[in-house]
């Protein structure tokens, strides 16, 4: 059974930064695009960031660009989000989940997520 646990949200001020890890269980996700998502009070899950199997290819939603940076470590079957310069419409519930690629399409149920509170 494939298991994605989000981790290292918390409440920072605007223009700090956290790091977020999602670990993935139940199967090997090396050879999977893997992705972050985030849902805001009252608002759709929107798409943040997607990382390609080696780690060789990112992608980011314009709102992010430049702020954000996504990573792998394939041997841990982990992916991080590393979130700089945080604004207040950063706040959200944060999922990770292995992606059908160019669709972006989630490929598994979605985790328990991680809260993200970036405070003004």
């Amino acid at each position: 059974q494939v298991q994605l646990v989000e981790s290292g949200g918390g409440l920072v001020q605007a223009g700090g930064s956290l790091r977020l890890s999602c670990a993935a269980s139940g199967r090997t996700f090396s050879s999977y695009v893997m992705g972050w998502f985030r849902q805001a009070p009252g608002k759709e899950r929107e798409f943040v960031a997607a990382i390609s199997w080696s780690g060789g290819s990112t992608y980011y939603a314009d709102s992010v660009k430049g702020r954000f940076t996504i990573s792998r470590d394939n041997a841990k079957n982990t992916v991080y989000l590393q979130m700089n310069s945080l604004k207040p419409e950063d706040t959200a519930v944060y999922y990770c989940n292995a992606l059908r690629w160019p669709e972006v399409n989630a490929l598994y149920a979605w985790g328990q997520g991680t809260l993200v509170t970036v405070s003004s």
